[in-house]
């Protein structure tokens, strides 16, 4: 696993890497959002234009230094992460709406989320690279879960369930010493000399299970691109730095978006195509790239253009 890391970029590349999001973590957190504040549209719009042009300048080094093939692999891979990761938004305001957790608490729950996701992304990516480079068959598999997954977000309408009364919190609830009035601006309080959980850990673990179920859909989705574990990896890690921001630019207008989840469907369902007829039919990444940004493009305008309200009307 490590000589195939090594063999993906050198060491400093990982180690540079890594020190840069700690970096920009920390400038986040300890520097610009170091007051409890709910975060304006201006600044998430700022916020969300620096992610994207640091996104963009890093895909400009990859290009530089591997060539056009691996540029195009990382800026398709982020694109169909970033895309994919929208639809996280729509259940982090459940999940918020659910916990009704302030506003200026949220922006430090998707920060902490954020650490979470680097580890468990990065177990997955390695686990999944892993796989397809011993056992080729396993792309069969994961393009089949990818055409499932996306024929059932387009052929099952999803209800809204509670996030506070699924079985992870329930259990959370029982087997962990928990105060209910603990609030949101901390993780831990001590009543009494005892140490106990609140809401905020609470919706801190929601976040990162969620996010752990959306990565099951979207690494494997970014592994058709490329198995590259540097390209995969850092544009996977450079569109969830982004969430955040994203979260607050977009927080209110998620319900204009109705018909996102259709392209999305569509994107995966073309995403395992892909995968499972590689053997005989490989389609260039660029061509990927075109059908991606066509079809989300089209979804939005199509949100736009018939709002969910007037759905039905002739």
């Amino acid at each position: 696993m490590f000589e195939a890391l090594h063999q993906a970029a050198p060491w400093w590349a990982w180690a540079g890497f890594h020190a840069f999001v700690f970096l920009m973590l920390a400038l986040d957190l300890g520097v610009f959002n170091r007051r409890i504040h709910a975060p304006s549209v201006r600044e998430a719009g700022i916020w969300s234009a620096v992610w994207i042009t640091l996104a963009l300048i890093f895909n400009g080094l990859i290009f530089q230094a591997e060539g056009t093939q691996k540029g195009l692999e990382w800026f398709t891979g982020y694109v169909l992460e970033k895309s994919l990761s929208v639809d996280n938004l729509f259940v982090f305001v459940l999940v918020f709406r659910s916990f009704q957790v302030d506003l200026r608490h949220q922006h430090r729950v998707l920060f902490w989320g954020v650490l979470g996701a680097l580890i468990m992304r990065a177990a997955m990516i390695l686990a999944g690279t892993a796989l397809l480079n011993r056992f080729e068959w396993m792309m069969y598999v994961f393009g089949g879960f990818l055409v499932y997954t996306g024929l059932k977000m387009l052929l099952v309408a999803e209800e809204d369930s509670d996030p506070t009364q699924n079985p992870m919190v329930r259990a959370f609830r029982r087997l962990v010493p928990y105060d209910e009035t603990g609030g949101h601006e901390h993780f831990w309080v001590i009543r009494e000399g005892r140490r106990f959980a609140t809401p905020m850990l609470l919706v801190l673990l929601t976040i990162e299970v969620t996010d752990l179920v959306f990565a099951v859909d979207s690494i494997p989705a970014v592994l058709a691109v490329s198995r590259d574990p540097f390209v995969v990896y850092t544009s996977n890690i450079f569109a969830i730095m982004g969430l955040r921001s994203l979260y607050f630019l977009l927080a209110k207008m998620m319900d204009r978006f109705h018909r996102l989840k259709t392209g999305l469907a569509v994107v995966l369902a073309f995403v395992g195509v892909k995968m499972c007829i590689v053997e005989w039919i490989k389609i260039p990444v660029q061509y990927s790239l075109l059908v991606i940004a066509a079809v989300l493009t089209g979804s939005v305008i199509a949100s736009l253009a018939w709002p969910a309200e007037q759905d039905g009307v002739e």
